[in-house]
């Protein structure tokens, strides 16, 4: 299915514009993630993590509100198997079974009735550490596996282009998860194991999104040898763009899904997604396709295959 037949943009054309775009964009994340950080989760910076049975069932927001009157600090809730038993996690930590037994009286409080602990886990700081440390490396080296790949399917100085669209769009959207955190009710984003998922997963999407486009380019570069590698950029991303459409248009309408749907646990997940959907097809053209075209440039530099 093509939703564009005939397009004749000239997207390369509008590099320079768009590199400026960018620049302010991540600018504006980087300057939001010095003054304003970087929420973590339990899993990063420690706390403990309670398992409790209700004696009747009770929604998210309603323990929520109860925790949070109750002084308990970051609080995160999820519900375990039944819409009885929750999942409890605080950053505070204590000796023994402090914590838990605070958050046992606030909820017996608000209940009026007898509250059964299942189970208490403690998140230690070290622990929480090894996890960010673990995080980065995975990121890292996710990174690197993709430059040996890009190089080795087409050339290096594709490899270049993708692994910088790469680093924009991490960049970029950590930025924006930065801005936005405290700014919508009920989006969380604090920055836990989910969100590491979902920049991976950002990460494979836009990989992917490049590669179709690189792959047309070399085909294109096969087929007019003689041609200039800018229109062959051009004429490459006019005849993917349908693709990329549809394929950005029906994930972005599972994240919508499962942001809107999902429950707030999710929703950190879907936010990083959605934005992973527009900045990797936005990188795939006007970074990773821009970056090669003007890196062959500068070196006056002839690409075939």
């Amino acid at each position: 299915m093509r939703i564009f037949k005939n397009l004749n943009f000239d997207f390369m054309g509008k590099r320079k514009v768009l590199y400026g775009v960018s620049a302010v964009i991540l600018l504006l994340g980087i300057v939001s993630i010095l003054v304003k950080g970087i929420q973590f989760g339990l899993d990063f910076k420690g706390g403990t993590e309670v398992v409790v049975r209700l004696p009747k069932s009770a929604s998210i927001a309603e323990l929520r509100t109860i925790m949070r009157e109750a002084n308990m600090g970051s609080i995160e809730i999820k519900s375990f198997g039944s819409d009885t038993d929750f999942i409890v996690r605080t950053d505070q930590k204590g000796m023994g079974s402090t914590i838990s037994d605070q958050i046992k009286d606030a909820l017996i409080a608000a209940f009026n009735s007898d509250i059964e602990v299942l189970q208490e886990n403690r998140v230690e700081a070290k622990i929480g550490s090894e996890i960010r440390r673990d995080a980065v490396v995975a990121v890292f080296f996710a990174l690197i596996g993709i430059l040996v790949f890009i190089g080795f399917r087409f050339k290096f100085i594709f490899a270049f282009g993708t692994v910088a669209a790469l680093f924009h769009d991490v960049l970029l959207t950590l930025g924006l998860v930065s801005i936005f955190t405290d700014m919508i009710p009920g989006l969380n984003l604090e920055f836990d194991q989910a969100m590491v998922a979902a920049f991976l997963t950002l990460v494979g999407y836009s990989v992917n999104d490049t590669v179709v486009v690189f792959d047309r380019v070399r085909e294109n570069l096969k087929l007019f040898k003689t041609s200039a590698l800018e229109p062959v950029m051009n004429k490459s991303i006019n005849t993917t763009m349908s693709r990329t459409i549809l394929t950005g248009v029906t994930t972005l309408l599972v994240m919508s899904s499962l942001m809107f749907f999902g429950g707030e646990p999710t929703r950190g997940f879907a936010f990083v997604m959605t934005v992973g959907v527009f900045t990797g097809t936005y990188s795939s053209i006007f970074v990773a396709g821009a970056l090669t075209l003007d890196w062959a440039k500068s070196r006056n530099a002839k690409i075939t295959f």
